[in-house]
């Protein structure tokens, strides 16, 4: 049933005209079809088309989302994220800072609870970036890539800030007791190492999605 396959991605080749990633975007959808084909026992061409369409929805149509998709401007999501980074290091650092200037017995309490959960903090940030990738994915398709990398590296600056004004004792080991230690700086090394390849998953999961 190779017909009703290669008649519908020639209508979406033509259909995304120039479009970047074209014929990533085709595999992609060959990909798809031939998991349509190997449900399908159906021998008729016509039926077998239709069944594709109803599926995948029409060539024509599936252009128009990638055109539409292409001419997003990314710049809104990318500062979304990069604040939600900021706003996350930025309310970690004022708890911190508060912390050691008020007696207050509240926020000593909130501090005790947060310091004693790291590795639950650590997956939900995790998740902060998987999520990244995903909504990246499933808005920008495969347009997203470079937009992916950008907010990437943008929103990891408060990350390497902290590293570095922590190692240099700029910021007072004591400040994060009893977090500090050895097994902790490892673990925050290896998430740090881990965030890419993690909302690179993500990613490829909203591109998917958005398909």
């Amino acid at each position: 049933m190779e017909r009703p396959k290669n008649r519908f991605l020639e209508q979406l080749a033509k259909g995304l005209g120039n479009q970047l990633d074209k014929e990533e975007i085709l595999r992609e959808y060959a990909s798809h079809i031939d998991e349509i084909l190997m449900e399908s026992d159906c021998q008729d061409e016509e039926t077998v088309f239709d069944l594709i369409v109803s599926r995948l929805g029409s060539p024509e149509e599936i252009a128009q989302v990638w055109r539409e998709e292409f001419s997003v401007t990314p710049s809104n999501m990318k500062w979304v994220f990069i604040f939600l980074n900021v706003l996350f290091f930025g309310g970690g650092s004022l708890l911190t800072l508060a912390h050691n200037i008020y007696p207050w017995e509240w926020l000593s309490v909130t501090w005790h609870h947060l310091t004693s959960i790291p590795t639950l903090i650590a997956f939900l940030y995790m998740f902060f970036w998987a999520l990244l990738g995903y909504e990246i994915g499933k808005g920008f398709g495969h347009n997203g890539r470079v937009l992916l990398r950008k907010t990437f590296l943008l929103s990891l600056i408060p990350n390497l800030l902290l590293m570095v004004l922590t190692v240099f004792q700029i910021i007072p080991h004591s400040w994060f007791a009893p977090l500090l230690t050895k097994t902790f700086i490892i673990a925050c090394i290896i998430f740090t190492i881990i965030l890419y390849p993690v909302s690179w998953i993500g990613y490829r999961w909203g591109r998917k999605a958005s398909i």
